[in-house]
């Protein structure tokens, strides 16, 4: 039996990665935006200077000028430094700490800001950045300095310094310093919101769920009607998995803030995870009569839709969406999947080549090759294989991965595991390649390749889920090395212990132990969640050696009925039904 039955594909509403809103721009990076490095002084301020600056100073801010016009930043900020030092025009002292920033010289960074602030200190852009400057060097002391000054000139604009700051440091892995700095300006000043918010997110960040929680729940203590608070207070408990918990808040917030539409679309996002489809269809519907224009809602609605087999009225709402421009790639890329699911291979490929930009562009025409494949269409699908590395450079692992699929699809199992092995020696620890190398390993018999990838894949990234279910599910299938086996298994079922697969692997597990009980149970449970043909026949294999012949035979008739050529199935048909004498 194989070990990479696939784990469930998730549902339709979540696959879509950003189609929750249509192709937008990166967000900018939030911090201190510089100013233009080599724009030129204008004309008035060149006649201010020429008669109120002497020539040597002149000189050095022209050098400075052209330097920066020829990318030579060193030399300009050496000749805006002299020239702040030489007069008190805070204009040159900004130049400097900008170009100081930009080239990433924290010390010059200092004292040009230093200078800056002494000849403007009502200047909130330099208190920012010597805010920032003082983060990098890990200075607390002047960092809540700043901070303090910047939260009483500025109160209005404090959440969102706070927010820049933050942001622009936590990309350099300071954690856990910036949150000493918030703990020590929430001592300073105890009543803003916003510390407490900051904080709960860099506690997310260090993976400290109890902190992040009381954090948040400080913030909200002070201002309970904050959004943005209450999202993230949801999206905590969503992270937790704790599905029933985020929907009693968001059902709380929703009834508290009527208005506000951030609430009830999240709440639907969140009765999609506990696959309440049908509840979160009503919320979209809902929305979409407060707001005929809301298309974001109006999409989901459609993906909904499509979840729970309603293929025609999903396919009205994609259609109608069509008219929006950014929304028609991903629309057309659903109408083909709908096609897809009919088995209209040719209507399914007239959509997807309609996906023309953005990031659905990708997955259509990666989706068009799959539909190609299991239509048994191989050449058709091979030719348009041949452009995609072309048209997506960045994408050549992915594409290496539908090459060697497309060449399981024949059977050619060991033109894969070839060409899989010539491709990893580009990429020797692509995770992606090696567990499909372990795929093609398994299926010519060579378990000890199929081990020693797995464990590869496993030593870089230790919590890969697939990577634990299939060698501990390898080892209990096809070795006696069971106490091994578990060790991975109750790995993969603490990451996700409600999986499917994990669970049937497990339940497989403790057959081969001798554990009949546990085994059903682990089994059934399985089964309950995803009725899929080799947990059937891993199940109904447990009932029959318990004695319960007549529920085995019967699950195995459901199952063989809808998939006859299946070889779990018939696998189960061969050991037992086959030779049991009473049939």
């Amino acid at each position: 039996m194989s070990i990479f039955r696939l784990f469930p594909v998730i549902p339709l509403v979540f696959l879509y990665g950003c189609a929750t809103s249509p192709e937008q721009a990166p967000t900018p990076k939030a911090s201190v935006k510089p100013v233009e490095l080599v724009k030129p002084l204008g004309k008035n301020q060149q006649k201010e200077d020429k008669t109120s600056l002497d020539p040597d100073v002149l000189f050095m801010l022209m050098t400075a000028e052209i330097a920066g016009q020829r990318g030579q930043y060193d030399v300009a900020l050496e000749g805006y430094l002299e020239a702040a030092k030489r007069v008190h025009d805070p204009r040159f002292a900004e130049r400097a700490a900008m170009i100081a920033m930009y080239i990433k010289d924290s010390n010059k960074t200092i004292e040009a800001v230093s200078l800056w602030l002494k000849q403007d200190p009502n200047n909130l852009s330099a208190r920012k950045i010597a805010a920032l400057s003082a983060l990098r060097a890990e200075d607390k002391q002047q960092v809540v300095e700043q901070l303090s000054v910047l939260l009483k000139r500025d109160p209005a604009g404090f959440e969102k310094t706070l927010f820049e700051l933050a942001s622009a440091l936590q990309k350099e892995g300071n954690v856990s310093f910036i949150y000493d700095v918030m703990e020590a300006l929430s001592l300073k000043h105890p009543d803003q919101a916003a510390v407490y918010f900051i904080q709960s997110l860099l506690a997310v960040d260090m993976k400290n769920k109890g902190l992040a929680e009381r954090k948040i729940e400080q913030a909200l203590r002070l201002q309970p009607d904050w959004d943005k608070a209450l999202i993230l207070q949801a999206q905590m408990a969503v992270l937790s998995e704790d599905f029933k918990r985020a929907e009693a808040l968001l059902r709380n917030a929703t009834l508290k803030y009527p208005d506000n539409q951030k609430f009830k679309k999240m709440l639907a996002q969140v009765l999609i995870k506990s696959a309440k489809y049908e509840d979160a269809g009503e919320v979209y519907e809902k929305l979409i009569t407060i707001d005929a224009k809301d298309f974001e809602s109006q999409f989901s609605l459609g993906l909904v839709h499509l979840q729970l087999d309603r293929d025609g009225k999903a396919e009205d709402i994609f259609k109608q969406l069509l008219e929006q421009a950014e929304w028609r790639n991903q629309s057309s890329f659903y109408l083909g999947k709908i096609e897809e699911k009919h088995d209209n291979t040719e209507n399914a490929l007239t959509w997807f080549d309609k996906v023309t930009e953005g990031p659905f562009e990708f997955e259509a025409a990666v989706t068009a090759i799959s539909s190609l494949a299991k239509d048994k269409q191989f050449g058709r699908a091979e030719q348009r294989l041949k452009v995609l590395p072309g048209k997506f450079p960045k994408q050549k692992p992915r594409i290496v991965l539908i090459q060697a699929e497309l060449y399981s699809h024949q059977k050619q199992y060991e033109k894969a595991y070839n060409y899989l092995t010539e491709v990893l020696k580009i990429y020797p620890d692509q995770g992606e390649l090696l567990y499909s190398r372990a795929l093609m390993a398994d299926r010519m018999g060579k378990p000890d390749v199929m081990e020693i990838d797995l464990k590869k894949i496993l030593a870089k990234f230790p919590d890969n889920v697939e990577a634990l279910n299939a060698l501990g599910y390898s080892l209990a299938d096809k070795t006696k090395r069971y106490m091994e086996a578990e060790t991975y298994l109750l790995h993969a079922l603490r990451l996700k212990p409600d999986e499917a697969v994990i669970l049937d692997s497990y339940g497989w597990l403790k057959y081969k132990m001798g554990n009949l009980q546990a085994a059903l149970d682990y089994l059934q449970r399985a089964y309950d969640k995803q009725p899929e043909n080799e947990i059937a026949a891993h199940l109904a294999e447990v009932l029959w050696v318990l004695g319960k012949k007549d529920k085995a035979r019967k699950l195995f008739e459901k199952a063989i009925d809808d998939a006859p050529d299946d070889p779990y199935l018939n696998d189960f048909k061969n050991k037992f039904l086959q030779l049991d004498s009473s049939h």
